[in-house]
């Protein structure tokens, strides 16, 4: 397959730039002199960086975003916003990268996607690679654990988190560390051709672990009391959330009980140089 010119078009398209994943992507990319798509729904939103222009795309336009991938080389994809049909979102949005004429397509997966996963999310993430592989676009699969980040909002007001989760263990990884690895693969792409990382924290925690750390690094005391599902289903049920909401944040806890976040990988320190950042230091570095 011939090359697409690096100095014709941006080799590299960003999507989520808006947000907090896509966002860290894309200033990492503008460091290393990369020029750059940043497809948004609204481009004025887009961040201003060097090299970049932003382009008007949906995940569900599928037209929108063909149309603005013409010519690029590598696109990076996060997952769409937590919705009924974002595995639908997301088909439409690879089909049209795949008529676009794309080679490559870096996709933001979850670690242990699987069709009978626990954590009802990470069944569309396997669902969403299947379809990558069928559409005959070159690929690689960014298996995150659950965000580091994402931990400080398990706590309630009262100083707990309370959930299914048991002496079950989570590698809970750093956004920035993602981001490094996923600047790393969209750089030398065809390095990871066909290739599926699993990115983890440096240590794998039990969620009283997690509230040690917590406590420590928030000032304050922060314990962890496990609920049965069902308390877990009942405590939640009162924000009015659709079903499979309830599912996923439920299931949260329970993939976590069942083992399938567990382990420790070394794909962040082998694609980004630098070891993997421990929860504390992601929390003490947010400010808490």
């Amino acid at each position: 397959m011939s090359q697409v010119s690096d100095v014709s078009v941006p080799a590299i398209a960003v999507t989520g730039s808006t947000g907090r994943l896509g966002g860290r992507v894309a200033r990492r990319l503008a460091e290393r002199n990369v020029p750059q798509k940043l497809l948004a729904r609204n481009p004025a939103r887009a961040p201003r960086l060097p090299g970049s222009v932003a382009v008007r795309g949906d995940y569900a336009d599928q037209d929108a975003v063909r149309e603005a991938f013409t010519g690029t080389r590598t696109v990076f994809m996060v997952s769409a916003s937590e919705t009924a049909d974002r595995l639908a979102q997301h088909k439409t949005f690879v089909d049209a990268v795949a008529e676009a004429g794309v080679r490559h397509l870096v996709y933001v997966s979850f670690y242990g996607a699987a069709p009978d996963a626990t954590f009802t999310l990470a069944r569309d993430h396997f669902h969403t690679e299947q379809h990558i592989r069928a559409s005959g676009l070159s690929y690689t699969f960014l298996r995150d654990n659950f965000y580091a980040e994402f931990v400080p909002d398990l706590v309630g007001e009262d100083g707990v988190i309370r959930g299914p989760a048991g002496h079950g263990r989570a590698a809970f990884v750093g956004q920035d560390d993602i981001a490094d690895a996923a600047a790393s693969v969209l750089s030398w792409p065809d390095d990871h051709a066909g290739l599926a990382y699993d990115l983890t924290g440096p240590e794998s925690l039990t969620l009283d672990e997690a509230a040690a750390i917590l406590s420590e690094q928030l000032g304050r005391p922060v314990t962890y009391q496990p609920e049965t599902v069902d308390e877990a289903y009942a405590s939640r049920s009162s924000y009015g959330a659709p079903p499979w909401q309830l599912d996923a944040w439920v299931s949260t806890y329970t993939a976590i009980a069942n083992g399938e976040l567990d382990g420790v990988s070394d794909a962040v320190p082998r694609l980004t140089g630098h070891p993997a950042t421990p929860l504390a230091e992601v929390v003490r570095a947010a400010g808490g």
